[in-house]
């Protein structure tokens, strides 16, 4: 059967479950992932499934994993902050391949914020005639259960420079629900710009709070100056230009930028976002330090 739909980054937190999606409609699907080994041992053994390697920082992996695609999803490796270099080269493979539709994952108020890789990104899609669509998110759930996930499992604490703003919260999950009707659905989705949130903007003290509520362990939240937040990410190790985006997102979110809440979920899905608590309660685990497979 004709592989279709390639979906990269197929062992992360959208890539996981937007495979599950279109695993039910049975679609055959090129799995890309930097390291093959590390999927889903279901995705190994699935015949619907073609695991292929891919690095957006190697230009020989393209041909091999868009062979025989039609469609392509793809998002931002968080590392990757240099989209003339890291992404762009990929991108002009993909309309050398004739890819009928691709879904990137964006974020929310993109195009307001001209400096970040998003716009850069969607821009260049758009220069060059891809047929796409974008999915426009709010911040991740599963930030926390990732990147923040060190201070909140071992300090039971949210060390993030978000001040007292805002933030529509949406589940990985949610993104890849949606993501998934985009690909099943080309023909209403193609050129469309979601801008999809949770059902409701939190602030970071409120997330604690739920997060106590629900674990039975006390939770609080550290907001520390963007350039101590910086500092202390520069010390343990992580990446300077992964930092900086970071920063320069919590920047965004201050300003008020992450509080919008729309219900395009809803209407794309028929039903509500996972909400925040229903998020925590789905890791307890993942933040009590039971296991480091989140949800």
């Amino acid at each position: 059967m004709r592989a279709t739909i390639l979906v990269l980054g197929a062992d992360g937190n959208i890539g996981r479950p937007l495979v599950q999606e279109l695993l039910k409609t049975g679609k055959h699907i090129v799995a890309g992932a930097h390291n093959p080994l590390h999927v889903p041992e279901q995705f190994k053994t699935e015949p619907l499934i073609d695991v292929r390697r891919f690095d957006f920082l190697n230009a020989a992996t393209f041909a091999p994993a868009l062979a025989g695609v039609d469609q392509v999803f793809f998002v931002r490796p968080p590392q990757l902050s240099k989209p003339k270099q890291d992404m762009f080269p990929f991108l002009d493979a993909v309309k050398a391949a004739h890819v009928q539709q691709t879904v990137f994952v964006s974020m929310i108020g993109v195009e307001k914020n001209v400096v970040t890789p998003h716009h850069k990104i969607e821009k260049y899609i758009e220069k060059i005639g891809l047929p796409h669509t974008f999915i426009r998110p709010s911040f991740f759930m599963q930030n926390l259960s990732t990147t923040h996930l060190a201070d909140i499992r071992d300090r039971h604490d949210l060390f993030i420079p978000a001040g007292n703003a805002l933030t529509s919260f949406i589940d990985a999950r949610d993104i890849a629900a949606v993501a998934a009707k985009a690909l099943l659905d080309p023909k209403q989705y193609l050129g469309q710009k979601l801008a999809i949130t949770g059902g409701t903007a939190i602030s970071y003290e409120q997330a604690a709070a739920i997060m106590t509520n629900v674990l039975g362990v006390k939770f609080t939240y550290t907001h520390p100056g963007l350039l101590q937040f910086r500092r202390t990410m520069l010390k343990r190790g992580i990446k300077k230009d992964f930092v900086n985006v970071m920063v320069m997102l919590y920047v965004i979110t201050r300003m008020g930028n992450a509080k919008t809440v729309t219900d395009t979920v809803q209407k794309v899905l028929g039903r509500a976002p996972i909400s925040f608590a229903q998020f925590v309660a789905d890791n307890a685990d993942v933040f009590l330090g039971k296991t480091d497979q989140a949800k």
